[in-house]
Parts: C-alpha cells; sequence; structure tokens
C-alpha cells in the first residue's frame, strides 16, 4: 500500500484572477456608455410649458440652446435674463455675436437649430427679440422646447 503523509503544511491555492481584466473593462464601456454628460449648469430657472404634440429633436448634436428664465442668484434681480452657455446676459444684442461664434465645422449658423428653453412665466417680448436676432444673422430653425403633457 501507498504511504499517506498526514503531517505537512498544504499550501492554500492562490486565488484566480484571470478574469479579472474583462470584468473592468466591461464596467468601464457600461459606464462610458450609460453616462451622459451635462453640457451647461442652469443659472437661470426653467419651468417648461406644457405641450399636446411635442417631437424629440433628432440630431442634438446640430443644436444650439438659449436658457431664458428668472435668475436663480435673487441678488440679480427679478427680470428675466438669457443665458447663453455660461453666461448670464441682459442685452438681447450678444445672442447673434453668440450664435455666430458657434458655428460648427462645415456648417453655417442657418443649417444649425436653435432651440429655447423658456420660462413658462416669461413674456413674449424677450422671446421675440432673441427671435428677431436670430433671424437677423439668417438663423432661422428656431424650436421651442416643452414638456409633454400626460395623457389621461
Amino acid at each position: 500500500m501507498g504511504k499517506f503523509n498526514k503531517g505537512g503544511k498544504k499550501d492554500v491555492p492562490g486565488v484566480n484572477t484571470s478574469a479579472l481584466p474583462d470584468i473592468i473593462f466591461m464596467l468601464l464601456f457600461f459606464f462610458m456608455v450609460a453616462t451622459t454628460m451635462k453640457e451647461v449648469e442652469y443659472q437661470v430657472e426653467i419651468k417648461k410649458p406644457k405641450a399636446t404634440q411635442a417631437e424629440e429633436l433628432e440630431d442634438k448634436d446640430n443644436v444650439d440652446f438659449i436658457y431664458i428664465g428668472f435668475p436663480l442668484d435673487k441678488e440679480m434681480g427679478s427680470e428675466p435674463r438669457i443665458q447663453l452657455d455660461d453666461q448670464l446676459i441682459s442685452d438681447v444684442n450678444v445672442v447673434s455675436d453668440w450664435k455666430q461664434g458657434k458655428t460648427r465645422e462645415g456648417k453655417r449658423p442657418f443649417d444649425i437649430v436653435t432651440s429655447l428653453k423658456v420660462h413658462k412665466d416669461v413674456g413674449m417680448r424677450i422671446v421675440s427679440d432673441v427671435k428677431e436676432e436670430l433671424t437677423s444673422i439668417n438663423a432661422i430653425k428656431i424650436n421651442y422646447s416643452a414638456d409633454k403633457e400626460a395623457k389621461k
């Protein structure tokens, strides 16, 4: 019969880490796909109006957003302000310069949609002034942003 060694220390088998890089890359790809980047930090309050017939924009890469609402910082007053990217402005004449500066490679200002996100309590005077500035540079593709109304 054979000899059995009962006395000696047995080594603990090592942990198999061969699948660890695969798991890490799967997590990395998941977060790359599932994460969205916040482009602009709101400096104005936006409560969009409700709409019964609303459609989504298809190509959001070719959209410039203009935010019109009441400043979140109460020290700036209670008059509606325009937010272009991360700047609050009160002069509507800046809108056309901003829009022309936003040209993308191979695109002209009138090829790019301008989406207006406007607080529902803001008067139409400031909105129409912004629209006039945009039409003065022939940027006539304008979208008014609204929330879909819940179906009853």
